[in-house]
C-alpha cells in the first residue's frame, strides 16, 4: 500500500492505515543526538583500546589482554584469515562506522556540507553489518566464564568502555532520522 509522507511534529509516528505498522517516526534533534552518541562512542572506543579488557592470573603468572590482542594472535598464526575477520568486525568496522557518523554529522552541525556525503552515507550503510561488536562482547563473556574454571580472571576497564561504545553506536543509529539527514543535506546544498 502506498502512503504519503506528511509533515510530522516531534514525537509523531506515521503508521500504515491497513496493518498499523510503524513506517516512519519524527525524532526531535535527531542529528544532534546521533552526533553526540557517535562522539561518545569514539571516546569509548579509544578507552577500550588503551586498557586491558581481560586479566588472567594462573600459577602466579599474570597476563593482560587488550581488545586488539586476540586479532593479532590469529594474524600471526596459521589462522590469519580469521584474524583479519576478527580485526575488521571488532575494531576497524566499529571505528569506521563512528568516524563516518561524526564526519557526516559534525560538518552539518557547523552549517557546512560534508565532503562526499552520499558516498559516506552509502559506505556507512555497507559497513554497519560488519561492525559486530555486540557479538564480540558475547565472545568475551563466554571466554570469561570458561577461563574462570581454571584461572583467576577479572575484567579490565576496557570491557566497560567497549560495552559503552557498543551502546553509544546502537543509540546513534536508533536516533538517526534518515529523512532529516537527507533534508539537511539538501538544505546545505541549496545554500
Amino acid at each position: 500500500m502506498l502512503h504519503e509522507i506528511t509533515q510530522l511534529k516531534a514525537g509523531d509516528v506515521g503508521s500504515c492505515v491497513r496493518c498499523g505498522a510503524i513506517l516512519f517516526r519524527y525524532q526531535k534533534n535527531s542529528l544532534d543526538r546521533s552526533l553526540a552518541f557517535a562522539v561518545a562512542g569514539l571516546v569509548f572506543f579509544l578507552l577500550a583500546n588503551l586498557f586491558p579488557i581481560l586479566i588472567f592470573e594462573m600459577n602466579g603468572n599474570l597476563q593482560t589482554n587488550r581488545l586488539i590482542d586476540g586479532a593479532l594472535e590469529f594474524l600471526y598464526s596459521p589462522f590469519w584469515a580469521l584474524g583479519i575477520l576478527v580485526l575488521i568486525s571488532s575494531a576497524l568496522a566499529p571505528l569506521l562506522v563512528l568516524a563516518f557518523l561524526v564526519s557526516i554529522l559534525l560538518p552539518m552541525k557547523l552549517g557546512r556540507l560534508p565532503a562526499f556525503p552520499e558516498t559516506q552515507i552509502r559506505t556507512l550503510e555497507h559497513l554497519r553489518p560488519w561492525a559486530m561488536a555486540e557479538i564480540f562482547i558475547l565472545g568475551i563473556m563466554v571466554a570469561f566464564v570458561k577461563l574462570g574454571d581454571f584461572a583467576d580472571v577479572s575484567v579490565g576497564i576496557s570491557l566497560f568502555a567497549f560495552v559503552s561504545m557498543v551502546v553509544a553506536t546502537v543509540a546513534a543509529y536508533m536516533v538517526l532520522d534518515r529523512k532529516a539527514l537527507w533534508t539537511r543535506l539538501a538544505e546545505l546544498k541549496g545554500s
